[in-house]
Order: structure tokens, then sequence, then C-alpha cells
């Protein structure tokens, strides 16, 4: 288990070199002038202001100087200096990765807590109305993107019943519902789905027959027995769902204007300010790589016939 998780951890040291060779390329070799643009529309720069910021932030260097520049801060933790706000990138996301983290952990809970319980309950009652009707507002929830899901639930629950707050964080717990069940709507359908075929598969299983001819009740069998081998491929889904969160997070918190990373990745994209789009794809992808090594730690513990070398 060491050696494996040791491994992991070099691997994801790779994959964060080769996303950030990616990303610094495309950020830096496309056309346009992130000194001018992040000073606003129509604002002049003379020559020796602009000088002073290209120094400030080594743009006057070649590129090759650039990324090593970068490489030598990422190591010390140092995800640089906004080019808008002329504030520390690191404290930046520092004040708005509570948010985004705050919003995922809830669109997590809900997608695994819905999706699970629709889904068992699809499988148990095969061919049923609740299988018809699972199926059937899956089927709608995965072919709507989630802007428009966001949108209807503002419509919905802040407009016409006026329940909910329609955007922001000012109404404190309340402001995270209908963020959070925007962000894990297609989600929650699609575990819903790999739950009811997995679980279907498994209640055919020759052992759940033994546990039924043995006079366990149906409730042991389906939780204690059927559930714990049909939720692996779900954790499996659960790491790749992750990633999606992270950019669905973009749609979502600008539909809900909520103040998180997302929020601000869009804002840097927009003026280019390219030391914030870096540190937020950066720490996108260290979580990610994260949260898949967890879930693959997991498997032992869920179904000891897994090793893991």
């Amino acid at each position: 288990m060491g050696k494996y998780v040791v491994r992991r951890l070099l691997q994801m040291m790779l994959v964060l070199f080769g996303a950030s060779i990616i990303l610094f390329l495309c950020l830096f070799v496309v056309p346009g002038d992130p000194i001018a643009t992040s000073q606003g529309e129509g604002r002049q720069l003379d020559a020796s202001t602009r000088a002073a910021l290209e120094r400030r932030y080594n743009l006057d260097k070649p590129l090759p100087q650039q990324y090593a520049g970068y490489v030598a801060r990422l190591a010390q933790g140092d995800l640089g200096e906004s080019y808008v706000y002329r504030r520390s990138v690191n404290t930046i996301l520092k004040e708005k990765l509570g948010n985004t983290a705050k919003l995922a952990l809830a669109a997590i809970v809900l997608m695994m807590a819905l999706g699970i319980v629709a889904g068992v309950v699809a499988a148990v009652f095969r061919y049923s109305f609740l299988d018809v009707l699972v199926t059937l507002s899956t089927t709608v929830a995965i072919g709507v993107p989630t802007f428009v899901i966001g949108l209807a639930l503002q419509n919905v629950f802040a407009i016409n019943l006026g329940w909910l707050p329609l955007q922001g964080q000012s109404a404190g717990n309340r402001s995270i519902i209908l963020p959070a069940l925007a962000l894990s709507a297609v989600d929650t359908a699609l575990v819903s789905r790999l739950m009811r075929g997995t679980m279907s598969e498994v209640m055919r299983a020759d052992y759940i027959r033994t546990a039924y001819a043995k006079g366990l009740s149906k409730r042991v069998v389906i939780f204690k027995h059927a559930l714990r081998n049909s939720i692996i491929p779900v954790l499996t889904y659960l790491g790749i769902a992750f990633g999606g969160l992270l950019g669905g997070a973009l749609i979502t918190e600008t539909v809900f204007n909520w103040n998180g990373i997302g929020l601000a990745l869009v804002g840097a994209i927009q003026s280019q300010d390219n030391p914030i789009v870096l540190g937020v794809v950066t720490y996108g992808v260290l979580v990610f790589v994260l949260v898949n090594l967890v879930v693959d730690v997991a498997y032992a513990f869920l179904d000891p016939r897994i090793r893991l070398e």
C-alpha cells in the first residue's frame, strides 16, 4: 500500500509538470497583450510604464526563461502576482477556495445521497413506476446543460416562489442550496443510472440468492451484501466526476454569482490575468489527482479482493 501511494504521488508530480507546460504555452503563445488588457479598456500605457510592468512580471524575458521562473516559484508554493489586482495569487485563491470547496462538497453530498438512493430504489423495484420515474428524470437531467438547470431553479424557487435567494451568499447556508443542486444535477443522474445498472446485476448474483436462501431479510441482503459491492463503480465515477464539478463550478458560480475560484477564473480569462488562470488550473489538477488517489485506496477497504500493487 505504501509503495503504491508513493508511486501515485510521483505520477501526480509528472501530471502537474505536464499540465503546467501545456497551459503555460497556451496562455503565453496565443495572441494578446495581457499587460494592456489588465489595465482596463481605453487606458493607455506609456512606454516606461509598460517596460516596468514587463520587468516586474518577467514578460521581457524569453518564453523558456519565463517558464523556468514559474516552475521555480511553483516549487516554493508561490503562484505569482496578479496582473490586475497587484496581489499574490495565493492570497486571492485562498480567499475564494473555501467558497468553492463548500459548494463542491455540498454538490458531492447531494450527488452521492440522491444518486445512490434513486439508483437503489430503481434497481430493487425494477420496471415499476418508481423505476420509470427515475429513468425519465435522469434522462432529462443528463440532457439539459448546467446553466439551463441553474436558470430554471432561479426562476422557480427564487423569482416565482421566493423561497431561496437568487444570487450571492448574503443569505447564509440558504444561499448554497440552488447552486449545489444545479452543480450536482447531471452527476446525480449519472450516479443513479450507474447505481441502478450495477445493483441490478449484483441482485442476480449467486451469493445474493444464497443469502435469501439462508432466510436473511430483504433489507439485510440489500444494504449489507448488495449495496457494498455495487458502490465500488460509483466511487470510480466519483473520482472522474470531481473534475467535472471543478469545470461545472465555472458555469454555476457565474450564474449564481458565487464568489469562488470558478468566478475568479472567468474574470481572469476575460482580463488575460494569466497568473490567476495558471493558479486555478494548478489547484484543480492537484485536487483532481489527490481525490482519485483517495478513491483508489478506498477500493481496498470496500473490497478485500482488491490489492493495490
